[in-house]
């Protein structure tokens, strides 16, 4: 499977934003973790981050020509606001 990991606002901040509340662990890490457990079982995994909610909503649009399986979505603050990406 191709998938897309799609995160939003803030999402990059893992690790410094208020750590005692969001833990210390990096997008990056989570990312590595991710990548290298796909790949075990075969998949490829893509992971992107925006603070850009167009960026976001292209995304996704291209998803569907490059005929991605599956996107895992952390839309962050706009999970509330974004008309868009619902």
């Amino acid at each position: 499977m191709n998938i897309y990991v799609i995160n939003g606002p803030n999402i990059n901040l893992l690790g410094t934003r208020e750590p005692e509340i969001y833990g210390k662990e990096t997008l990056e890490s989570i990312s590595k973790k991710c990548i290298e457990i796909a790949s075990k079982d075969g998949h490829d995994v893509t992971f992107m981050q925006s603070n850009y909610e167009g960026e976001i909503v292209d995304w996704i649009q291209n998803a569907i020509t490059k005929k991605v399986d599956a996107i895992i979505i952390n839309a962050a603050a706009y999970t509330h606001t974004s008309i868009a990406i619902h």
